[in-house]
């Protein structure tokens, strides 16, 4: 709760509801939904054209345009619309400051980004890599992506997007120092971290574990008196099939807000901190995979339950990321080959 007073403060006198907590993730089940889902009716249908809907939406005196990748049986998509899209305060403080447009990442039809180039709805996903739905991305009154938010978050953690990005401290700040300087000083402590077996020890020479093992790694970004790091490892990675998978891995964790001395997979020597700046690391836990080279191939940076933690591990380990760069297409493809 302490983060969105500390929030409040220094930013516009506009005070979103407190209704919800820091811990408030949400419990449910993320397998697919029975039922198509039924989106908002004031979400605006696109005319084809964004640079149209741009320029009707600040028309009507909005402060610029929404995407919104969907899809009709994602469970987290859900959980965005009944959690942020439907809470009071939430949805007035969209409808007043942008126009959203649904994008469906299946779709075959048609759609033309404001620079003129033309895809399809599914193309277009693809082109913004929404590895995850509901995945956001911001345009401003010039027409431009200035933000971008991949997955579902708690209510506490989308108004303060919201207000991140309408009130432009983009231009001045990354979201994870915004967010920063409202953290009660406790996350910062190097403590209170989840302890797991699979979870490599120090040193964190990158490099050397990937050279010796061929095997890819996954990175782990916590911070202590995190109740999301706390889900995670009580939940989804405590599943023997989840774990099964962990096991193939490399996997190292790391306070976001240490100095705990780490190589990077590159050979950068540098610290935790330093490093989950550089790669714009928001969220706790953030969970980033690097193939057996090196090379970063997808992060969850968002709130992750069973079955999606489940498909990213399959995709990583059976190096679905070879054939299909997009998580969503190769799962698609799995399930058409059961």
């Amino acid at each position: 709760m302490k983060s969105i007073f500390f929030i409040l403060l220094f930013t516009s006198s506009l005070a979103f509801a407190q209704s919800d907590t820091i811990n408030d993730e949400g419990d449910f089940n993320d397998l697919p939904l029975p039922e198509a889902l039924v989106h908002p009716s004031w979400f605006k249908k696109s005319s084809g054209d964004l640079s149209d809907d741009l320029h009707d939406a600040l028309n009507n005196g909005k402060d610029g345009l929404i995407i919104y990748f969907g899809q009709n049986h994602c469970a987290y998509c859900e959980q965005f619309i009944k959690n942020n899209i439907q809470a009071s305060d939430i949805e007035k403080f969209l409808r007043r400051h942008y126009d959203i447009i649904h994008v469906d990442i299946w779709s075959a039809q048609d759609i033309t980004d404001i620079d003129g180039e033309i895809y399809t709805e599914r193309e277009f996903s693809i082109h913004f890599n929404t590895n995850f739905t509901p995945s956001l991305i911001f345009y401003n009154r010039k027409g431009k992506p200035v933000f971008r938010l991949r997955g579902y978050y708690p209510p506490y953690k989308f108004r303060a997007a919201l207000k991140y990005v309408t009130e432009e401290f983009y231009k001045k700040e990354s979201f994870r120092d915004y967010l920063a300087r409202a953290e009660p000083g406790m996350f910062f402590y190097e403590e209170g971290l989840n302890e797991r077996e699979f979870f490599l020890s120090p040193p964190y020479d990158l490099p050397a574990i990937l050279k010796n093992t061929k095997r890819a790694l996954m990175v782990s970004f916590e911070q202590s008196t995190c109740h999301a790091c706390d889900l995670l490892h009580s939940s989804p990675m405590n599943e023997p099939k989840v774990l099964n998978e962990l096991n193939n891995l490399n996997n190292v964790q790391l306070n976001m807000w240490s100095d705990t001395p780490v190589t990077t997979p590159d050979g950068t020597v540098t610290t935790a901190k330093k490093w989950a700046d550089q790669l714009g690391v928001f969220y706790a836990p953030t969970l980033i995979f690097f193939d057996p080279d090196g090379k970063e191939i997808i992060r969850i940076d968002s709130v992750v339950k069973f079955y999606r933690l489940l498909g990213v591990l399959k995709y990583i380990n059976q190096q679905g990321y070879l054939e299909d760069k997009n998580l969503q297409s190769w799962l698609l493809k799995q399930r058409a080959i059961k």
